[in-house]
């Protein structure tokens, strides 16, 4: 392994940059040149290559986003893109990659290796936390306490006004941001897409709390939850108990943004440590993670296909506090 080079490709997330950091830094501690290539699989088709050495990472490891940039390459999903991709990476005469993203990126490097046998260890780079063979992902806490901040500050408005508000955070296949979200901010339902509660169930909830003369509500939605976005349970809820004062708001992309959290940063470093050890040891088509605190190597396949599940006591904690 002479020269590998790392890319970061899908959503971007708090800590990538540490990630990139680590993984030239390791690199570098063992005599391995080291490339970056720009806006992932779109960049390695076009010829983006920038070699990094240990000054290119100085003061990154505290921003977030990505200083490699991201992009969705749909040529990349093409025979024909992936072999344009795979000339580039031989003129620029790199030996293995560090992907750093979620199962779409995974994807993609499973297919390159198939076809043109480029090693590939992946790193797990998703704000979600929905993938098999980590316990967290790079992003995943940043962007827990980034909305767990703003349903705080909602609250407040809540309680000084009488009103139930819905507020829809981020999580399309997985409610890893929604549950610690709902448990830590107090809120008395939970929708995610993992869980079947219907809207008639939390119009129930709420109307008995309203009975009860509570005059405040929190409802913490995952965008993906099957009942709906926020907007559409809102307004379920305000035509089944239109006494209620309802509000919605939706986090968004700053979940996404700001500075990496120590535990991000943390983790970041350890796995871009351990996925350049990996290419060096002869691994491929794997991705490192931390189970139960120690270093595994997954492999793609699994971390792809294999549902990564939602501890089911933790809804039954909502239930519980919301007594």
């Amino acid at each position: 392994m002479k020269r590998i080079a790392v890319f970061t490709s899908g959503g971007d997330a708090p800590g990538m940059n540490a990630c990139i950091r680590a993984v030239v830094r390791t690199a570098i501690y063992h005599g391995i040149e080291v490339y970056g290539i720009m806006r992932g699989y779109s960049g390695m088709i076009k010829g983006e290559f920038v070699k990094l050495d240990s000054a290119s990472v100085s003061n990154t490891i505290q921003k977030g986003g990505t200083i490699l940039k991201s992009a969705r390459s749909q040529s990349f999903m093409t025979r024909e893109g992936r072999q344009q991709a795979f000339d580039q990476l031989v003129n620029h005469g790199i030996d293995g990659l560090v992907a750093i993203g979620g199962n779409g990126t995974f994807t993609g490097a499973t297919l390159f290796e198939q076809e043109f046998g480029i090693p590939t260890v992946g790193a797990p780079g998703t704000i979600d936390n929905d993938l098999y063979g980590t316990d967290y992902t790079i992003g995943y806490d940043t962007a827990v306490n980034t909305a767990l901040e703003a349903i705080d500050k909602i609250r407040d408005t809540a309680d000084s006004h009488d009103r139930c508000f819905f507020v829809e955070v981020m999580g399309r296949d997985s409610g890893y941001i929604a549950i610690p979200c709902a448990i830590g901010g107090g809120a008395e339902i939970v929708l995610i897409p993992e869980t079947q509660l219907s809207t008639e169930a939390v119009i129930d909830i709420l109307r008995n709390g309203h009975n009860r003369s509570k005059t405040s509500f929190l409802v913490v939605i995952a965008e993906g939850d099957e009942e709906g976005n926020a907007h559409v349970v809102a307004r379920q809820v305000k035509a089944a108990i239109p006494q209620l004062d309802t509000r919605v708001t939706v986090i968004g992309h700053i979940q996404r943004g700001g500075a990496p959290s120590a535990a991000d940063r943390m983790l970041a470093s350890q796995i871009g440590i351990a996925a350049v050890e990996g290419l060096m040891n002869g691994m491929r088509n794997v991705m490192a993670g931390i189970v139960d605190r120690k270093l595994v190597y997954t492999p793609f396949a699994d971390t792809i296909h294999k549902k990564k599940l939602i501890n089911q006591s933790f809804m039954r904690m909502v239930e519980i506090l919301n007594a």
